[in-house]
């Protein structure tokens, strides 16, 4: 396994989980049942922390059941990256706030721009969160396939497999002879 490449893909799993909670902190609710009162952005930004926690922990320790767990995490992580982008996706659809003006019978021209700057807002940080869920997809998706190779090639070395020694070039001795000098 490569340990460098595996602490800076947990590195940037963690930055992105707290990147999502950080987002979710300014989503407003703009309807019952919406994204922002689910807290999606803190649930799926604590499991996106815990999946590079994980990651970076087990390239500073590598072992046999630390793969295995990194393995398990990154795939609960892609699971949950999916998730993520549905429902940002379902909720960029669904962010509405210019309705806010009609019903408290404000039609002044505030009301109206302030709430489309608010959507502006609102579609952006969906917009932002969707772009952070699909990088959270594919580091997991990349971290899960390079802990599974580490964890099939320490079970191969385990069960008397061969093992990367055998791969070490021989260095045989070479005569060197220099013309005259």
């Amino acid at each position: 396994m490569q340990p460098d490449v595996s602490a800076a893909l947990g590195t940037i799993q963690i930055m992105v989980g707290l990147f999502n909670i950080g987002l979710g902190m300014g989503r407003t609710s703009t309807r019952p049942g919406d994204l922002a009162g689910l807290r999606a952005a803190y649930w799926l930004g604590a499991v996106y922390a815990a999946a590079g926690a994980v990651s970076v922990f087990s390239s500073r320790r590598p072992s046999l059941y630390l793969a295995g767990a990194a393995v398990l995490v990154n795939i609960v992580g892609i699971i949950f990256s999916i998730v993520g982008i549905v429902l940002y996706a379902i909720d960029l659809g669904d962010a509405a706030v210019v309705w806010m003006c009609s019903r408290n019978h404000q039609q002044s021209d505030s009301c109206g721009s302030v709430a489309y700057f608010v959507q502006r807002l609102l579609t952006g940080t969906d917009v932002t969160l969707i772009v952070l869920a699909v990088l959270q997809l594919c580091v997991c998706i990349s971290l899960a396939v390079l802990h599974a190779k580490a964890l099939v090639s320490e079970e191969d070395e385990e069960q008397g497999g061969r093992g990367v020694d055998i791969y070490q070039p021989v260095l045989k001795d070479v005569v060197m002879t220099t013309a005259g000098v």
